[in-house]
């Protein structure tokens, strides 16, 4: 990749743009990008889950592009807000989380963002480091600066009120407290997905509100659709991507997603130009490219970020060996059972939600229903269907997930 620290402010811009919904404004940035100087470019992430997935990393991935032009990206961790949790869509209000669940939650956060960032262009700071030590009289002056209206003109807000749904005080002082991050840190640009539009723009107010002349741009980007293709990537539909995960099941969940999907995934989450994903996109419309190379082309990149190239090629290696040849993996996993049948007989839903291949029973029951799940290669469909487990078999569900099960690995509860 050419040096893009060379690129005229326009040229940035352009290289800015890829992939984003909306930029509050261009013309702004363009005039922050020629004064020549690196820009303070802010995201913040509240620690509350102890993983992140690559629809975390398409924010990473644009400020890495920030870095790449030469500026200084601000990764802030949200270990105080966490403690308050973002009501950004949400139709009700979130349980606060306890210091603990978020400094252990923070530490793998740190952990895990340099398999995208630079470590030496990235400034880690935590917001507890100033919302900490705000007095009662600094929050007061914080929250003066806002009004009740303006913050029931957000849609989430807007409907619970409606709907006469509790709306608890301190989920106001949220937007507040991450606009106050764009204070203290004195951000001129700040990274969201499209859910966060009102939380960036209140940045922008409150910059102004203490005297900031030029207030941040805010970038908005959207949100990873995940491997169900429907809805948003998150761990809670079970549909997403973990950049923690062993490198076959990564390349195997990137395989599993439409074809018509992996054009947005090039684009979110890798450094390609639009020039050349327009130009891989014509040549498999044309019939010179096969979609299923293209999508392990972009398994293989992805993989390849998060771990290493080696296991890039072992992970499309063995996803050839097991899909495209149709071979069982090697070293199937085999699993203890517990169960509470004397007759060591259990329901098919119940076994595959037993082996955590479903997030929940009405899960493993749809996945029967609809043909994902086969005993010995014989696709079964009866979710009620009565499995004995005194007999050894392969059980498997999709593409990926496989378990031996074998009758002396079955364990009678109590």
């Amino acid at each position: 990749m050419a040096d893009l620290k060379n690129l005229s402010p326009e040229e940035q811009l352009k290289y800015i743009k890829k992939g984003t919904i909306d930029i509050i404004s261009e013309e702004e940035l363009l005039e922050k990008l020629k004064e020549g100087r690196p820009l303070i470019v802010k995201a913040g992430f509240d620690p509350t889950a102890p993983d992140l997935h690559l629809g975390h990393t398409v924010l990473l991935q644009k400020l890495r592009t920030f870095q790449q032009l030469g500026h200084t990206v601000y990764f802030i961790i949200g270990d105080f807000t966490a403690m308050i949790g973002d009501p950004s869509g949400k139709d009700k209000t979130r349980p606060p989380l306890t210091r603990e669940q978020v400094e252990e939650n923070a530490k793998t956060y740190k952990e895990q963002v340099f398999k995208v960032l630079d470590p030496e262009k990235t400034v880690v700071v935590y917001n507890s480091e100033w919302l900490g030590s705000m007095s009662a009289e600094d929050l007061i002056r914080l929250t003066a600066k806002y009004t009740v209206a303006r913050m029931l003109e957000r849609d989430d807000f807007k409907k619970r009120f409606k709907e006469n749904r509790p709306i608890a005080i301190h989920e106001f002082i949220y937007p507040l407290l991450q606009a106050y991050d764009s204070v203290a840190i004195k951000a001129d640009v700040e990274l969201g997905g499209s859910d966060q539009r009102f939380n960036l723009l209140i940045g922008r107010d409150i910059q102004k509100e203490y005297g900031i002349e030029k207030p941040q741009v805010a970038i908005l980007l959207p949100l990873l659709v995940g491997t169900d293709g429907v809805r948003k990537m998150s761990k809670s539909y079970g549909n997403y991507i973990g950049i923690t995960e062993k490198p076959e099941d990564m390349f195997g969940k990137i395989m599993s997603i439409p074809d018509e999907l992996m054009w947005n995934y090039w684009e979110l989450l890798t450094d390609l130009t639009e020039e050349e994903i327009n130009k891989m996109k014509q040549d498999v419309e044309k019939g010179i490219l096969h979609p299923m190379e293209v999508k392990k082309e972009l398994a293989m990149y992805i993989v390849e970020r998060f771990h290493s190239k080696e296991d890039a090629i072992k992970a499309k290696e063995h996803f050839e060996k097991v899909h495209s040849k149709k071979e069982l993996p090697e070293d199937l996993p085999e699993p203890e059972i517990i169960i509470a049948s004397e007759n060591k007989k259990i329901p098919l839903y119940e076994l595959v939600y037993k082996l955590g291949f479903a997030p929940s029973k009405s899960e493993a029951r749809r996945l029967i229903k609809s043909g994902a799940v086969k005993i010995d290669s014989e696709k079964f469909t009866d979710f009620n269907f009565e499995v004995d487990l005194t007999k050894e078999f392969v059980l498997q569900v999709g593409k990926r997930k496989f378990a031996k099960i074998k009758p002396e690995n079955i364990k009678i509860e109590g």
